[in-house]
């Protein structure tokens, strides 16, 4: 079989990230439960079906402030979050009366939001986030790209790429690998445009 290459690993720049939360909507009900879901993405790097799946149980909001995720391979792993998630969670979880079977993210409908609906909740946001141009085609955003982002966003920071490993729930370090590769062309490619250049901004979430 011939062997092909593998297919582009999307993910989102700095800028792009802080334009789309910028630009989020802050009022309404939708509107938190659609920044804490993008936030969530972020912060965890987690697959779109293992958000879908997540019940207010599998979130400790009182300290170490964690997530569990249930993952392939009928796995889970926890992934820390951040302060400033576990206050969006907080305020999503108070804003409706649910017992901790209940689903963390639901539809207008109260229903629990499947794959699907994240991808359109996703796709609905990102509209306008990125312009093609001639050079380039329109890039579409998927949740999968959030899970580029930040696999991309720990190894900026430095974090040990079997820690990322554990934090994605990768099975393979090979996979986990292939983000090293993209942030050092990044590197080169910075290099190569400014040799001057001492000082990189760093693609930290925050």
């Amino acid at each position: 079989m011939k062997r092909t290459a593998p297919p582009q690993t999307d993910y989102l720049e700095q800028d792009e990230i802080e334009a789309l939360f910028k630009n989020l909507p802050r009022q309404g009900t939708l509107s938190l439960r659609d920044r804490a879901i993008f936030t969530v993405l972020y912060n965890t790097g987690a697959r779109v079906q293992e958000v879908a799946d997540l019940r207010i149980a599998d979130v400790d909001l009182d300290g170490p402030l964690r997530i569990r995720l249930h993952g392939k391979g009928d796995k889970w792993r926890s992934c820390p979050l951040w302060p400033e998630t576990a206050e969006l969670l907080k305020r999503l979880i108070a804003d409706v009366q649910r017992n901790q079977s209940s689903p963390l993210f639901m539809s207008r409908q109260r229903m629990p939001l499947t794959r699907f609906g994240i991808y359109k909740i996703v796709k609905r946001h990102t509209v306008g986030l990125r312009r093609s141009t001639p050079e380039t085609k329109y890039r579409g955003i998927s949740p999968h790209v959030f899970r580029h982002s930040t696999a991309v966003g720990l190894l900026e920071q430095g974090v040990d790429v079997n820690v990322i490993r554990a934090w994605l729930g990768h099975v393979s370090l090979e996979t986990t690998c292939r983000y090293a590769e993209i942030t050092l062309r990044g590197k080169m490619a910075a290099v190569a445009v400014s040799p001057s250049c001492r000082n990189f901004d760093i693609i930290a979430p925050k």
